[in-house]
């Protein structure tokens, strides 16, 4: 089997195993989008992974993946390389003030806005192009502090003054689950996500009403995120196999 029709196999089963899990919670087929993380693949493979989506998407109705960038530069090469196939980019990974102009050359949103001094920081870059950038709060929902994010309860404090920002647009939170075996905890924290979501939207608090994602679970626990509410989840190894050294 050559390595596109390997993608587009480990494509079609992770496909499957969302709308499984979409069954088992009870949702409606094809609420999930799914990302693929991208972390140090080549252009070649991410853009063999977009066509055997698009045939998937075009036989079955579903909304075509996204992709998951961690570092900006790799963000910047993959919106390069494959600006043809048109794909929607998000930052998965930590943002430095001094690749804010790079991102946003390259990145439909940017999931990972823990303080308000970064949020503060995008919105000035975002007004000066008179754009609109789409943001997630990153929640550090297990609080291991190899993990980054706001604790969650200061998240809706931080969600409501993001959105206040002018040129940007917060649509929901995103968080890592816990590094365990115990499902329980890695549920409880997607919970968690969950409810910090329903807080700041109940709040009607201005710009919270569009703040419905919630970007959780990766390949190994995507199941029990969607199972919490999950509308994003991001899939690398599960897709593109084992990562080549980055």
């Amino acid at each position: 089997m050559s390595e596109d029709a390997a993608i587009a196999a480990r494509l079609s089963t992770v496909r499957a195993r969302v709308a499984r899990a979409e069954q088992t919670a009870g949702r409606p087929p094809g609420e999930v989008r799914l990302m693929l993380a991208t972390k140090t693949q080549s252009a070649a493979v991410i853009r063999a992974a977009l066509l055997a989506d698009t045939v998937a998407c075009v036989a079955s109705g579903l909304v075509p993946v996204l992709l998951g960038e961690n570092r900006v530069q790799e963000a910047v090469t993959t919106a390069t390389g494959l600006a043809d196939l048109h794909p929607q980019i998000h930052l998965i990974g930590p943002l430095q003030s001094n690749k804010i102009n790079h991102a946003l050359r390259a990145v439909d949103c940017v999931q990972t806005v823990a303080t308000l001094d970064l949020a503060g920081r995008l919105s000035l870059r975002c007004a000066t192009t008179d754009r609109v950038l789409d943001v997630m709060v990153q929640v550090n929902v297990s609080g291991e502090p190899t993990k980054s994010g706001v604790p969650p309860e200061a998240a809706v404090d931080l969600a409501t003054q993001v959105a206040a920002l002018p040129g940007l647009q917060l649509v929901g939170f995103m968080t890592i689950g816990a590094n365990t075996r115990d499902t329980g905890l890695v549920l409880a924290g997607f919970s968690r996500l969950r409810e910090v979501r329903d807080e700041l939207v109940a709040s009607d608090a201005p710009g919270a009403a569009t703040a419905r994602e919630l970007s959780m679970g990766m390949s190994g626990d995507l199941e029990d995120a969607i199972a919490e509410g999950a509308t994003i989840v991001r899939v690398g190894s599960a897709v593109f196999g084992s990562r080549p050294p980055a």
